[in-house]
């Protein structure tokens, strides 16, 4: 079980994490024709939609509330509803998500009230339109935590409550913020070839993909529907993916009555061999062979791969979930994690992570632990530490913006565990010392006598 030290420093000198705001935000924009609203000044918004534009180079529905000097001392109720009303004239969004921030969160206002009554009084103008709220002041937690709010506010203010007939072939996935593009898009292929029905939520294939639509379109595009979101309780079974989608898997089970299993990570063979059995179990089919052939192509990976890994040295860098999925898919190949920061103590799943200890910290701590490690895994931030310690970098997570296509990478299930195998493997070869002839000869370091020809060895 690994110790957990908190922060001692009150600043941070190279910044890890990102802002709950910005992680709700991120959720929002996974549900098609939505729009997120930072409720606070127009500099939050900006950081948000620089970090957002920057890794995925696309242009990103965001708006504010813009709150001035009066607005924050008088109380933000009346931006807030000027807000809401604008947005749903302006782009006719079928969801406005509401992520407040440490402005209006310090004043202590009544959030949910202004929004209830905002409902209410101005329905017709609202018609079909849901408005729901996250409380993610930014001095408290980070990206992982308003993820999870934002999931959670979803199912507690848009799906149906009430238990009702299931569709035996319809899952609810919930996966974790730290899952590419890429990795939904094949949860979904997965899921479909056994004859299931997913409905993702959220879904940030659909509307970050990099596709380009044929027309201005001012909200998301793609992504999980507003009427999937009321029909969760159709669901035969939920799977949440990362501890951090617990409390949303267990508000959809209280709303609806929809069991769920939870995964922690799917990136060791153990953890997707239950995935894929659990779906065989749900659909009564067998495991197509398309999926068979992944298996054993991880399994050719990880008897290629780990030569490379053994004893090496690995400093990680990550949010709490992402972190443990990182430290069990480089200990399961034989490498060592000589240190584990992250953003925050709160997360019960940072004790199962394989390391000693796990500091919470920023970027400045993990350049202090990670001298005479072999690699350096965090995300583009963390290319200073890695230059100055002489160590190679490994981009994972949020945000990428000095490499392309990062959201189309697969890390998990059997393909995109293979395919980290052959990235991490890569680099350490890339950085690793080879040796030449001469380093190999067997009789280099023989002991020789003072004429340098070879000792002789008496016959007895």
């Amino acid at each position: 079980m690994a110790r957990i030290v908190q922060q001692k420093r009150q600043v941070a000198i190279n910044p890890l994490k990102s802002s709950q705001p910005l992680g709700a935000a991120f959720a929002y924009l996974g549900v098609d024709r939505a729009m997120p609203l930072f409720h606070g000044s127009q500099g939050c918004t900006s950081f948000a939609l620089v970090l957002f534009v920057r890794h995925f180079k696309e242009t990103i529905p965001l708006q504010t509330t813009a709150m001035d000097e009066v607005a924050t001392i008088l109380g933000g109720a009346d931006h807030l509803e000027e807000a809401i009303l604008n947005l749903k004239s302006r782009t006719k969004p079928s969801l406005i998500g509401v992520c407040t921030t440490a402005l209006v969160e310090t004043r202590g206002e009544d959030f949910a009230g202004d929004i209830a009554a905002i409902r209410m009084r101005r329905a017709d103008d609202l018609g079909d339109t849901e408005v729901v709220l996250s409380s993610t002041p930014d001095f408290d937690g980070a990206i992982e935590e308003g993820w999870r709010k934002a999931v959670t506010s979803m199912i507690e203010g848009v799906t149906r409550p009430g238990e009702q007939p299931r569709d035996p072939k319809k899952l609810a996935i919930l996966p974790g913020w730290h899952l590419t593009v890429a990795d939904i898009e094949l949860i979904r292929e997965t899921v479909e070839s056994f004859g299931l029905q997913p409905v993702i939520l959220p879904d940030i294939s659909g509307a970050l993909d990099g596709t380009v639509p044929d027309r201005w379109i001012p909200t998301t595009y793609g992504g999980t529907k507003v009427e999937d979101i009321r029909a969760l309780g159709d669901c035969f079974q939920a799977i949440a993916i990362g501890e951090h989608m617990r409390p949303a898997a267990e508000a959809l089970q209280a709303r609806t009555g929809v069991p769920y299993v939870l995964f922690q990570q799917l990136v060791g063979m153990k953890a997707i061999d239950r995935f894929v059995t659990m779906l065989a179990m749900i659909s009564g089919n067998r495991v197509p062979a398309k999926v068979r052939r992944r298996r054993a192509q991880l399994q050719d990976a990880l008897l290629d791969g780990h030569f490379h890994f053994g004893g090496k040295r690995v400093a990680l860098a990550a949010e709490p979930d992402h972190l443990y999925q990182l430290s069990t898919f480089f200990t399961g190949l034989g490498a060592e994690i000589v240190a584990a920061v992250t953003t925050t103590g709160s997360s019960g799943i940072l004790a199962k992570v394989q390391a000693e200890t796990v500091q919470v910290g920023d970027l400045a701590d993990l350049e202090d632990m990670a001298a005479g490690a072999d690699l350096l895994v965090t995300h583009s931030h963390g290319r200073q530490a890695a230059q100055r310690l002489g160590i190679p970098l490994m981009r994972v997570g949020f945000p990428i913006f000095d490499r392309l296509g990062s959201q189309h990478r697969r890390t998990v299930l059997y393909e995109g565990a293979r395919d980290l195998i052959f990235e991490a493997a890569n680099i350490f070869q890339a950085g690793g010392h080879q040796p030449t002839p001469e380093e190999l000869n067997p009789f280099r370091n023989r002991e020789t006598d003072n004429d340098s020809r070879p000792t002789s060895f008496t016959r007895h």
